[in-house]
């Protein structure tokens, strides 16, 4: 699993559902502001649903879900075109913030001048 707040980021499309060796395999759409913080075995929660990436490919991603999980959750019910809530990866987030010099600290973010400061180089 991974940090989830239970806020949503965007909407997403289901683009493929098909069974692979008892497995539900997924693709999903997403706007592609959002598809930057997707990586493959990242994580992401699909209404709600934390789950581990496969692929990701442009603005879109797959992922696997396995018997147990198909039968617990809804994700079963989903076919093509359905749309899906998506929270992307929390700490990606952050991390981009703290890069882009976002707010606390003196706004300057991550520059290897500070990593050498404080030791990491």
């Amino acid at each position: 699993g991974h940090l989830v707040s239970g806020h949503i980021d965007c909407v997403a499309v289901v683009g493929e559902r098909r069974e692979v060796s008892g497995n539900l395999l997924f693709s999903f759409r997403l706007p592609e502001r959002f598809a930057r913080y997707c990586i493959e075995k990242g994580s992401v929660a699909v209404d709600g649903i934390s789950l581990t990436i496969n692929s990701v490919s442009g603005n879109g991603f797959s992922v696997n879900i396995i018997p147990h999980t198909a039968g617990m959750t809804t994700l079963r019910t989903r076919v093509p075109g359905d749309e899906v809530n998506i929270e992307t990866d929390l700490i990606g987030k952050y991390v981009e913030r703290l890069l882009a010099g976002g707010r606390g600290g003196d706004g300057k973010g991550v520059s290897l001048e500070l990593l050498a400061k404080s030791g990491f180089l």
